[in-house]
């Protein structure tokens, strides 16, 4: 091959390298290594977290199916504090999400509604401030949803009453206002797991008032 040829040859491979994206090796390792550059970690529990593995069901507080696809985040009780992102939500296969008593602030993002195979969401004992996101009620295998001892505030979403396999709810210890849902799952849910939210009004009369009465 001539060097004309040689020159051209190398022209066509630059551009192909312009062209063509550079390939993402996990997206669900991505979307925790996000999680991951939000929090501080004073412990180093998230010290296994490389970004440069295949795929991170490697790394501890990680449980991966026989497909490599994340279905637990354990992180309960780690010292982490900073925020939630709206990366977690592209963690299609994941069923639990738990990280209770840490030090997370900011809101709940929308995106967790995108969760469709989440059974327990385990958020209480935080400082997460902001509404109980409505795109949660299309969380349609959610069977645990504990977000006590927060700082949430707003009314208790009525989208939440479409979740058929609902069993526990506690949003105690908040400062959520309205009225307490009294269809649905809602119907077997305890009044103590409402109690210390100073605006929330009781159980709803239905048909007689308002749920968002001072909210």
């Amino acid at each position: 091959m001539d060097g004309a040829s040689l020159r051209s040859l190398a022209l066509v491979v630059a551009a192909l390298v312009v062209l063509v994206p550079p390939v993402c090796p996990n997206s669900e390792g991505d979307a925790l290594y996000a999680f991951r550059r939000s929090l501080s970690d004073p412990e180093k529990v998230l010290q296994s977290w490389d970004p440069t593995l295949v795929n991170p069901c490697t790394w501890f507080h990680i449980t991966c199916n026989q497909d490599n696809r994340v279905t637990r985040l354990d992180l309960g009780n780690s010292k982490l504090s900073g925020h939630l992102v709206p990366e977690l939500g592209k963690l299609e296969h994941l069923q639990y999400l738990e990280l209770y008593k840490n030090n997370i602030k900011g809101t709940i993002p929308s995106e967790l509604g995108n969760l469709k195979s989440l059974i327990s969401l385990d958020l209480y004992n935080n400082n997460i401030s902001g509404t109980i996101p409505p795109s949660l009620g299309k969380l349609k295998s959610l069977v645990f949803l504990r977000l006590n001892d927060n700082l949430l505030s707003g009314p208790i979403p009525r989208e939440l009453v479409g979740i058929s396999s609902l069993k526990v709810v506690d949003v105690s210890n908040n400062n959520l206002c309205g009225t307490i849902p009294t269809t649905g799952p809602f119907e077997h849910i305890p009044l103590n797991n409402f109690e210390n939210n100073p605006r929330l009004e009781g159980p709803e009369l239905l048909g007689l008032a308002s749920y968002d009465t001072n909210c």
